[in-house]
């Protein structure tokens, strides 16, 4: 299953909460364009109630060097991509944080499996 959570926001913006609860293998895949200048940092927040939120909860580096590298954030400082992995985070819902200076429309896309049994 695909879903866009941010959709070339051109302003910091929090994504609408999505549930996880039945979604295994979740992939972040974050994207930027329209870069002169500016950058944009990435975020993710988990709740179990949708009311309560830690932010910036950590998630591996989907081009680490080496395994197992966590990050709070992923920073697009031209008009790339980047991505993280979200494995049995512990919360029900996520939320995605961008945090835009100066320029650049930036975009977040979910791809994740169905739990199985």
């Amino acid at each position: 299953m695909q879903k866009v959570l941010l959709n070339a926001v051109t302003a910091t913006t929090t994504s609408d909460p999505v549930n996880i609860e039945n979604l295994d293998d979740l992939t972040l895949h974050f994207f930027a364009a329209s870069i002169s200048s500016g950058n944009g940092v990435f975020a993710v927040d988990g709740s179990n109630d949708g009311i309560n939120w830690l932010t910036s909860i950590a998630f591996l580096d989907a081009v680490a060097t080496a395994v197992g590298t966590f990050k709070a954030s992923h920073t697009l400082s031209s008009n790339v991509s980047g991505a993280g992995y979200l494995k049995d985070c512990g919360f029900k819902m996520i939320r995605v944080v961008v945090t835009r200076t100066t320029d650049g429309a930036y975009s977040c896309i979910l791809s994740a499996n169905k739990k199985v049994g």
